[in-house]
């Protein structure tokens, strides 16, 4: 039951900090990107970030790669 509470602490801060991190990136401009596209029709919204996600792509996979780099 231990093991439990702190796997579920620690996804609650980690919940916390992805949705802090998204807060800042909105400010700074991710999901207007120039490739990011949005139709408005009758009856709804359609948001398509194309360019927000291969920017978020890049990074993460280059972060990654030199994370597990030098694990390795």
């Amino acid at each position: 039951m231990n093991q439990l509470a702190k796997t579920l602490i620690g996804l609650g801060i980690a919940l916390v900090l992805a949705g802090a991190a998204l807060l800042v990136l909105q400010r700074l401009g991710l999901g207007r990107l120039p490739g990011d596209f949005t139709w408005k029709g009758k009856y709804g919204t359609l948001h398509v970030p194309i360019a927000t996600s291969l920017l978020l792509s890049l990074v993460l996979t280059i972060l990654l790669n030199l994370w597990l780099g030098k694990s390795r």
